[in-house]
């Protein structure tokens, strides 16, 4: 785990039931005043988070079960997300859209602030899951801020459960925020590079329990030993995490509550990471072995999956690890309907602007061994087939219109949620005066189309899929059902 010394940094702890084995700890916690990154640096944990907030909803089953609908809960819910349990809600199989999307899909930016009171009132504006619940798995934060208001409102507090338990119980500093700036003691700034230097991460949108935990390398080491132990409340806690979810079909996911499955080279590993604006993060467990390897960063440069993955490959002695690698033909493709697209680079495999590596298993199949971005594909004449997040999927190769979609010239909107946009010569247009911009959209065929959105560090490509006259759909992986609708001419 290497960087400048002068840029931003990380850390890193190996460790087992005996104490830990490996430490490194590299670059700045702080540019500004040059304080170097040690082990008892504090940062966001991002979506290491989620496992954490499941131990707090399953210590409280008389509360709330996972086989309770959200709606028993949160009774303002519209039926179709009502419907949704718990336990699908916490295992990315509910199809809860994410908050965060569905903000960028209705032209909010990252930067955005949003309150909790208000955001519950969005999602109960929601009237479809991205898709039918217990039949896909795709991850998703909308479960986690659901479940965790469901929880708030039954007078538990997420922050509570961690000062009773982990503050005072084992002395962990770790704490839930409300909002990105809520003052945290010894919180070290996080960073993106950009081409004019590295700038402060940010993010507007009320932190939910899907990543709202911070603590120090040190803590998440810690915590990793109580959970492989089963120290005081938290006896028989990891086994109840890992278990995977079932789909209705009886597929297990290899996602279980807020821990994916991780297979190396045979060891049955499971973990967890978490990225924000300047902040990365993970956590690898091996319960069999009764070790781990925590990483935190205040730099979103490091793939700290991958390096949790090579400590621990040194750790059990494996030689070599798999190498990223496809049969599959490289280009651009879409499925014969709806908003679903997929994009072939190498090894690299886009889907709906989710991002993964993909692995070559041998007879021409490809699969990104990924429990919440699960591709498994293989060439089909010029076509691609297999399953994503579990589910059966065709893609064919894009043949692009020559002519701008004029046909969607004027201005539209969503009823839902107020929103509004216009679309000219070609272009989808957000916002207003020094914030407006347009973005050409791609022809798919079919009705379907790509635009390119950046926003502050983040590039989003979003498919806008035709449903009927005057109407379109807004997709990223993980929203897929935002509506809009025309408003006139």
């Amino acid at each position: 785990m290497r960087g400048p010394e002068t840029g931003p940094g990380g850390a890193l702890i190996g460790f087992d039931l005996e104490g830990t084995h490996v430490t490194h700890a590299f670059g700045r916690a702080d540019l500004a005043s040059a304080a170097p990154f040690t082990v008892d640096t504090i940062c966001r944990y991002a979506s290491v988070t989620k496992h954490v907030f499941c131990a707090f909803v399953l210590a409280h089953p008389d509360v709330i079960g996972l086989q309770d609908t959200l709606g028993q809960h949160l009774p303002q819910l519209q039926p179709a997300l009502g419907e949704i349990t718990v336990g699908q809600a916490l295992s990315m199989s509910g199809g809860v859209p994410d908050t965060r999307e569905c903000l960028t899909l209705i032209g909010h930016s990252v930067f955005t602030r949003t309150e909790a009171a208000d955001l519950l009132a969005f999602h109960a504006q929601m009237s479809r899951p991205s898709y039918a619940p217990g039949t896909e798995v795709h991850y998703s934060n909308g479960g986690y801020r659901l479940v965790e208001e469901a929880m708030r409102a039954h007078g538990l507090d997420f922050d509570t459960f961690l000062a009773e338990q982990l503050r005072d119980g084992f002395g962990l500093s770790l704490r839930a925020s409300e909002y990105w700036t809520d003052p945290v003691p010894g919180l070290a700034p996080g960073y993106f590079p950009a081409e004019d230097g590295w700038k402060a991460g940010f993010q507007g949108m009320h932190l939910s329990a899907a990543g709202s935990l911070s603590g120090s390398v040190r803590d998440l080491a810690r915590w990793g030993q109580i959970l492989l132990t089963g120290e005081g409340r938290f006896e028989g806690v990891l086994p109840a995490l890992s278990e995977p979810g079932v789909l209705k079909d009886g597929t297990r996911t290899g996602y279980g509550l807020g821990l994916r499955h991780q297979d190396l080279a045979g060891h049955a590993l499971v973990g967890h990471g978490g990225s924000q604006p300047g902040y990365k993060t993970y956590l690898l467990l091996d319960p069999e072995q009764r070790a781990g390897v925590a990483v935190v960063a205040n730099r979103d440069d490091l793939n700290t999956a991958d390096i949790a993955q090579q400590v621990m490959a040194a750790a059990l002695d494996i030689a070599a690890l798999p190498r990223p690698g496809t049969a599959l033909v490289p280009g651009l493709y879409v499925a014969p309907e709806g908003a679903d697209w997929l994009e072939i680079d190498g090894a690299s495999a886009r889907r709906l602007d989710d991002d993964v590596t993909l692995y070559d298993v041998g007879g021409g199949e490809s699969d990104s061994f990924s429990p919440t971005s699960r591709l498994r594909l293989r060439m089909e004449g010029q076509a691609i087939r297999g399953t994503v997040g579990h589910a059966p999927a065709r893609f064919v190769p894009v043949v692009e219109e020559a002519a701008p979609p004029l046909h969607l010239d004027g201005l539209w909107h969503t009823p839902a949620f107020g929103a509004h946009a216009e679309i000219r010569d070609g272009a989808i247009i957000f916002g207003a005066g020094p914030t407006r911009r347009a973005m050409p959209l791609r022809p798919l065929g079919g009705g379907r189309y790509l635009f390119t959105l950046k926003d502050g560090p983040s590039t989003r490509r979003i498919c806008l899929a035709e449903t009927g006259e005057g109407r379109f759909d807004l997709a990223l992986s993980r929203a897929r059902t935002m509506e809009w609708r025309r408003l006139s001419d």
